[in-house]
């Protein structure tokens, strides 16, 4: 009987130390696995914008934004280059960073040309007119010029600065150029001395006060101005230009959500030293790396704006 009873509890002390190893192998409650996290809101961003031409190449007018105050049914597909091409504020450098050699000039019809017989022809100017707005297509744009090692000069309006001075800086850190596009976009060609001076005078003032240094590239709105926008653009040290080739992406009639268009326009306008126009829009970011793709094809180079000699001197005589 005694080792019936020995065996007894023996049998009690093995059935207990089974159940709290049972109890020690429960999985925990983990309702972060469980979560899910919702998507992005599928938005575009708003604005007001518009632009027309005044360049001899480019005789379509440029109305009014087509996303002014809409949301967009979809989000563009864009192929995302490298975040290490990243060369900081290296835009319009601060007067510490290196001077790049000037390799072009501007027509008088808005074309870039090189100085010397031994620079490449073959080249266009990408510009982005009416940010910054929003910075997904910000970001897709970005993306897209560092997969192509590219180079652009963003023409940006005051008001919007002061909205997402953010994106402002993201632009000149990921070493693309910023430009003034005016304050409002308004036609500067109707407007007094004095509004043209504070219109163009407080982008310059804002991106300075954003970045440290202003910008010396500037494209009218509706690429119109004029002589006298013309030369009180010069007194502060900026290249006046519109363009000569645009890509017609402002054309809610045609363009709008179709990027096969934007990169048809753009083709069909192509030659050496083109100054192409487009915008911060859905479809133009959707349309850029193909866009980028089919003119590296045809033996083009992206200019560097850093690399045009503005030519001030003698411009603003």
């Amino acid at each position: 009987m005694p080792g019936l009873h020995k065996s007894t509890i023996m049998l009690k002390l093995s059935l207990g130390f089974l159940l709290l190893s049972g109890c020690a192998a429960q999985p925990h409650n983990n309702e972060a696995g469980n979560q899910t996290i919702a998507p992005a809101p599928n938005t575009a961003p708003s604005n007001k914008d518009a632009p027309a031409s005044e360049g001899p190449a480019q005789p379509a007018a440029e109305p009014a934004d087509p996303q002014s105050d809409q949301t967009a049914g979809t989000e563009p597909a864009v192929s995302s280059g490298s975040e290490d091409n990243s060369t900081g504020t290296a835009a319009q450098k601060p007067e510490d960073a290196p001077v790049k050699e000037k390799l072009y000039k501007m027509s008088k019809a808005y074309r870039f040309e090189p100085i010397s017989k031994e620079t490449a022809d073959k080249v266009v100017l990408l510009t982005f007119d009416d940010g910054p707005k929003e910075d997904k297509m910000i970001s897709g744009l970005l993306d897209t010029l560092d997969k192509h090692k590219a180079k652009a000069i963003f023409f940006v309006n005051g008001y919007r600065v002061k909205k997402h001075p953010e994106l402002l800086k993201k632009i000149a850190d990921r070493g693309q150029t910023i430009g003034n596009h005016s304050w409002d976009h308004i036609d500067l060609k109707k407007e007094s001395v004095a509004a043209i001076e504070k219109q163009v005078g407080d982008v310059q003032n804002i991106v300075k006060e954003t970045l440290g240094f202003e910008p010396v590239f500037f494209r009218p709105p509706f690429g119109s101005g004029g002589d006298k926008v013309r030369s009180i653009v010069n007194k502060k040290g900026m290249l006046y230009t519109t363009w000569s080739n645009g890509s017609l992406d402002w054309d809610t009639k045609s363009t709008k959500e179709q990027p096969d268009l934007v990169i048809k326009n753009v083709l069909e306008q192509l030659h050496p030293g083109a100054n192409i126009l487009m915008h911060e829009l859905p479809w133009t970011v959707e349309a850029l790396d193909t866009l980028l793709t089919r003119l590296e094809e045809k033996g083009y180079g992206f200019i560097d704006p850093q690399t045009i000699d503005l030519g001030l001197d003698q411009t603003s005589k």
